[in-house]
């Protein structure tokens, strides 16, 4: 997604900030830091030093405002879920960016039951909360521009992408975060950039 090209229009590439995500050399890795938050919990804290800044861009990205309350339960429900934690997976972000991408979604499904709701539309009239839903209320939160950029590309296939763009994470970080095969990932972000080169011809 870097380089030339409409699609650097409209994603801007991850911030050169000097986060390579997990330990520094001579730190212990996030897994190390998680197995000792086990059984000396303030240690979760480092997890939180290390990847809040790029947790914190990524869901005030995807939600707006509101991304400064998701990011921190990002970390709230990481260390209640601390546990679970596969500690043979050395860097922490895949699974920290797993759990923003549930808790943004969610939120974006209340926002848009509530327009639902404010708007008394009838029960029937779209059915349950959709990808298209979803869509519609992360649109709106972005702005006119990546409205129409990223108009009709699905859910699961902007996940992979902004991961992908945004926040540089590999095909397999993504995989792990989203819980899909990379083939999956591979698919999901070859269709999306398809897509989004389709809407930047039409937006130009």
């Amino acid at each position: 997604m870097r380089g030339r090209g409409p699609a650097s229009l409209t994603l801007p590439s991850p911030r050169e900030d000097g986060e390579a995500g997990g330990a520094a050399a001579g730190q212990p890795t996030d897994a190390q830091v998680i197995a000792e938050a086990l059984v000396e919990p303030q240690r979760f804290a480092v997890l939180f030093d290390r990847h809040w800044t790029r947790v914190h861009r990524y869901c005030i990205s995807r939600a707006g405002e509101a991304g400064e309350d998701l990011a921190a339960d990002t970390f709230r429900v990481g260390f209640e879920r601390r546990s679970a934690f596969d500690l043979s997976r050395p860097d922490a972000r895949p699974w920290l960016f797993g759990i923003a991408t549930n808790l943004v979604r969610s939120y974006l499904r209340g926002v848009e039951r509530g327009r639902r709701a404010t708007s008394r539309l009838s029960v029937g009239t779209q059915g349950d909360m959709t990808d298209d839903a979803i869509g519609r209320a992360e649109a709106e939160l972005l702005g006119p521009r990546l409205t129409a950029a990223l108009a009709g590309i699905g859910v699961g296939d902007r996940d992979a992408l902004i991961l992908h763009a945004w926040e540089a994470l590999t095909y397999e970080q993504i995989g792990e975060a989203l819980g899909i095969p990379v083939g999956t990932v591979r698919s999901r972000i070859h269709r999306a950039r398809a897509r989004l080169r389709h809407q930047l011809q039409d937006v130009r």
